[in-house]
């Protein structure tokens, strides 16, 4: 908010001080739409606004000059504006600029001389002082909710694990098996919104200064999503098995509490996966004496002991192989191989 301010400010006093005439609403206009979020969004969009300006501007003076300036030259100039746009195969955003512009020179001044070529100049004086006020004021760097959103979701993550190892180890009633279900899906909403904000981090560091040092721990983020992104699916998969071929006896089958403990495993190693990408990278964990009192299982992968599976009985060995293959994958997913 407070960049827009500073550069519509500025450029309706540079743009009133340099062009003399009617007052700078297109310079102010652009500067005001030219500051964005990031920098790469700024070029964008000065570049969208001055050629939407400047069709505009070409097709009211035109119709301004062959039909004069009755009102209902106007509605003409909105849909020749919008014809323009699209068989220019513009974006919507510069189509709405052209009719925006084509609306503003005929009620402001077409038949003016020099009106147009001023209003063009305008527009670029406004363009390039948003995108210099952008580039001075610090742009902000969006890496800080993409760390969010997949902390969220890791969290989220190791949480279902540990629900379905639960509901392996303790006899569970329809409503809670919907419950479990219910959760698990609200990962996917949450990996989506985890992939958006990677996404904004990308663009936030274009063409910015501050990006270079962000750009190793962006690359690092989105490797972890992409590792966690695998395990999301197979965990939806594995609760829905669960919901759809549930029964009271598949208590009784001896391999159950075996995979119930694998689950919580990686639900452990899917926190530790955060925590080392939390840590600071010049901070490593101590090797040697130094680490020796600390318990395995907080600074070690722990889904990394052999399960041992008998023989299911003939109602559930659909359930059990399915929740195998399943736990191998996520296995395969949160191994050590960086």
């Amino acid at each position: 908010m407070t960049k827009s301010a500073v550069a519509t400010a500025i450029a309706w006093v540079f743009a009133g001080w340099l062009i003399q005439g009617p007052p700078p609403v297109f310079a102010a206009i652009a500067a005001l739409l030219v500051v964005q979020p990031s920098l790469n969004q700024s070029f964008a969009k000065a570049i969208e606004r001055s050629v939407g300006v400047i069709a505009g501007v070409a097709v009211a003076s035109l119709l301004g000059v062959l039909l004069g300036e009755s009102a209902w030259v106007v509605v003409i100039a909105i849909v020749a504006a919008l014809l323009v746009a699209w068989a220019l195969k513009m974006t919507a955003g510069t189509a709405n600029q052209v009719a925006i512009s084509a609306v503003l020179v005929l009620a402001l001044g077409a038949t003016t001389p020099g009106y147009a070529v001023d209003r063009v100049l305008e527009t670029v004086i406004g363009a390039v002082i948003g995108v210099i006020v952008n580039v001075v004021l610090v742009p902000p760097v969006a890496v800080a909710p993409a760390h969010e959103k997949i902390d969220a979701l890791a969290d989220e993550l190791a949480a279902s694990l540990d629900r379905l190892g639960d509901a392996l180890a303790e006899p569970r009633s329809r409503t809670q098996l919907e419950e479990l279900l219910l959760k698990a899906r609200l990962m996917r909403p949450m990996l989506a919104s985890a992939d958006q904000a990677i996404d904004d981090a990308q663009d936030s560091l274009a063409l910015n200064p501050r990006g270079r040092r962000h750009r190793d721990e962006l690359r690092d983020l989105r490797a972890l999503l992409d590792r966690f992104r695998p395990v999301v699916t197979q965990v939806i998969g594995m609760t829905r098995a669960v919901y759809d071929h549930y029964d009271p006896a598949i208590a009784d089958e001896p391999v159950l509490p075996a995979i119930g403990e694998q689950l919580h495993r990686a639900a452990h190693d899917v926190r530790l996966r955060m925590r080392r990408a939390a840590a600071p990278r010049t901070q490593a964990p101590p090797r040697g004496d130094a680490g020796a009192s600390a318990p395995p299982t907080t600074t070690m992968p722990a889904l990394t002991s052999p399960l041992l599976v008998q023989t299911p009985s003939a109602d559930h060995w659909i359930l059990i192989g399915s929740l195998l293959e399943d736990l191998r994958r996520i296995h395969e997913a949160l191994g050590d191989t960086d």
